[in-house]
Formats: structure tokens, C-alpha cells, sequence
């Protein structure tokens, strides 16, 4: 790790801030923050430039699943490459973007124990390391939704959207 820390040096803040979507579980829920949560930020960095999708507007009107979670569904489906953005899409490629894909829900995991160093993403990035772990369940793999009063009176499903809602506290100086 830079600057003489250890990967397992961990923070705490009781003001969390910072883009939901990209915020670790650890630190969006309980403020604990460490390179982990910097492996997170990156692993979901690294799905959205290949699905070329961003993980904070991603929306599928079949499911309420976060790109995350939709990344994970067409793992165990085995039809990752689905997730791949055509615009960017290359068979001369098509190992590297897997294995991008691979590494980023490695990075993306729910406990920051199971997610590899920075150093070790880079290895993997370079295949230094050929063989990758499996993954599990990413964290935040569904999205909250709302039906509302009219959108459950239609009988196409269709019709139900996935409300966000940002709050913000004032604090005085």
C-alpha cells in the first residue's frame, strides 16, 4: 500500500460522503473506511466502462436489480457477455473483457475481506495471476423500488418505476 500503511489499516468517520452506488457497504453503512473500500469504488468503475452503463442510472424494467446485480445475474446465468457495451465490443478481445468483468466482481464483493488488495487487482489485471477466485453475491445487487398508486392499478407490470431519493442534512456552523 502507498505511504507505509498496511492493506488492513481501516478509518472511521461518523460523517459519511460520497456517490451511493460507489460507496462500499462498510462505509455507507457504517462510516469504516480502508483500501477495501477503494477496491469497491474501483470494481464498479471497471463494470460500468465495460456494460457502458453508469451503476447509479442503470435501469432493467424486467428486474430491480443495480448493475451490480445484473453483472452477477449474468454470471451465474453464464452469459456475462451480455454485459459487454457493443459499441466497444472486440472478439480479438473478448478474454480481456471477461476477465475485467471477472475482476470486477471480485472488487465489488459485500465483505472487504474478500476483496483483493489494489496490488493484487493490478496482478490480475496484468494476468500475472491466471487463475482467478470465483466470486460471490456483489453487494447492493438490488435497486429499492416504489410502486406507486397509479402505476399498481395498470395490469402491464411495466408501468412500475424505481424511485430514488437523495436526502441531504443541513448542519449549522
Amino acid at each position: 500500500m502507498l505511504f507505509g500503511g498496511n492493506e488492513n489499516d481501516q478509518g472511521n468517520t461518523k460523517r459519511v460522503v460520497g456517490t451511493y452506488g460507489y460507496m462500499s457497504p462498510e462505509y455507507a453503512m457504517e462510516g469504516l473506511f480502508s483500501e477495501k473500500s477503494d477496491v469497491f469504488s474501483f470494481g464498479v468503475l471497471l463494470l460500468e466502462i465495460v456494460a457502458g452503463k453508469k451503476n447509479t442510472s442503470f435501469y432493467n424494467p424486467e428486474m430491480y436489480l443495480t448493475l451490480l446485480g445484473f453483472a452477477w445475474k449474468l454470471w451465474i446465468e453464464d452469459n456475462i457477455k451480455s454485459l459487454i457495451d457493443p459499441e466497444i465490443y472486440d472478439a480479438s478481445f473478448h478474454l480481456e473483457m471477461l476477465r475485467c468483468i471477472h475482476i470486477g466482481l471480485l472488487c465489488v464483493q459485500e465483505l472487504a475481506k474478500d476483496r483483493p488488495s489494489m496490488g493484487i487487482v493490478y496482478s490480475m489485471l496484468n494476468s500475472e495471476i491466471v487463475n482467478l477466485p470465483s466470486p460471490t453475491q456483489p453487494a447492493f445487487t438490488k435497486r429499492q423500488c416504489i410502486v406507486s398508486a397509479e402505476s399498481s392499478q395498470q395490469s402491464d407490470p411495466i408501468y412500475s418505476k424505481c424511485n430514488t431519493v437523495t436526502l441531504t442534512e443541513m448542519q449549522g456552523r
